[in-house]
């Protein structure tokens, strides 16, 4: 035990001793750019107050707009801070990404704006078995 009055000093760590900082969090990961290969848009980053009508103006801007539907967590209702935009044909979803990518919405977040995998793809993601 220290006398009275004894301190521990802490030693003096220098940058060099501490590990590199991560840009993220470890649980977040950067959102992968899918190619525009089909009219249907995934939107990312989304407040969670956006409303379907709120998305449909915004791409409005760039487009027919056919579908907007933001997937919300089936227990609590709320928003899972995603959507899927149908646009009219591919070119008008290929300007979508163009001028809607990292664009500031609602409360300053840069949206995410990509072509939207099929469905097919997604599928076969989730049910793949790591490799031995």
């Amino acid at each position: 035990m220290p006398a009275a009055g004894a301190s521990y000093a802490k030693p003096a760590s220098s940058s060099q001793d501490r590990p590199a900082r991560r840009e993220r969090p470890t649980g977040m990961r950067k959102p992968e750019q899918v190619e525009v290969t089909s009219a249907r848009l995934y939107v990312g980053n989304l407040s969670f107050d956006a409303t379907e009508s709120d998305l449909s103006e915004l791409f409005s801007g760039v487009g027919t707009v056919q579908n907007v539907e933001i997937v919300m967590n089936r227990h609590t209702m709320k928003s899972k801070g995603f959507a899927f935009v149908q646009m009219q044909s591919i070119d008008e979803a290929k300007r979508a990404v163009t001028e809607l990518h990292d664009k500031d919405y609602m409360g300053g977040r840069k949206l995410v704006v990509s072509g939207a995998k099929a469905v097919e793809e997604r599928r076969s993601e989730r049910t793949r078995q790591p490799e031995q």
